[in-house]
């Protein structure tokens, strides 16, 4: 008879707690996110013809071999962006881009960095390739 109690009683709190999850997920007001201008759009659009996603990762999605760029924005110099996207490097290729699709490139990087948080570093890679937060 106490089993059958104790049932009851967990069915309450999880049949409570679900409505109260379920009633902060619809009734919770989200700030809306901004729509990316035009420049940003292109750059998005540079972003995926150039496959920038095969190395680089937004909001911790992506490629391992270059660094998450989602904050790229905020923690870097637009100088220092711009030198990587102009010239490349060692591993990241030249790719040639015109001034005008380096500031496409760098209005993608500002949208990215206001809709986003990601820091890959706080991480744990699992066995199966998933990712979850330290």
């Amino acid at each position: 008879m106490n089993s059958y109690k104790n049932k009851i009683l967990i069915f309450i709190i999880l049949l409570i707690s679900f409505l109260i999850y379920t009633n902060v997920l619809y009734f919770t007001e989200l700030k809306p996110i901004p729509a990316p201008n035009k420049s940003a759009q292109r750059g998005k659009i540079l972003w995926q013809e150039k496959n920038c996603t095969s190395c680089h990762q937004l909001y911790g999605l992506g490629g391992h071999l270059g660094p998450d760029l989602t904050n790229i924005y905020e923690n870097k110099p637009e100088s220092y962006i711009k030198v990587f996207l102009k010239n490349g490097t060692n591993v990241m290729p030249n790719f040639h881009l015109s001034e005008q699709e380096i500031n496409d490139f760098m209005e993608f990087f500002k949208y990215t960095n206001s809709t986003g948080i990601a820091n890959p570093t706080s991480y744990i890679k699992q066995a199966d390739g998933t990712i979850k937060q330290k």
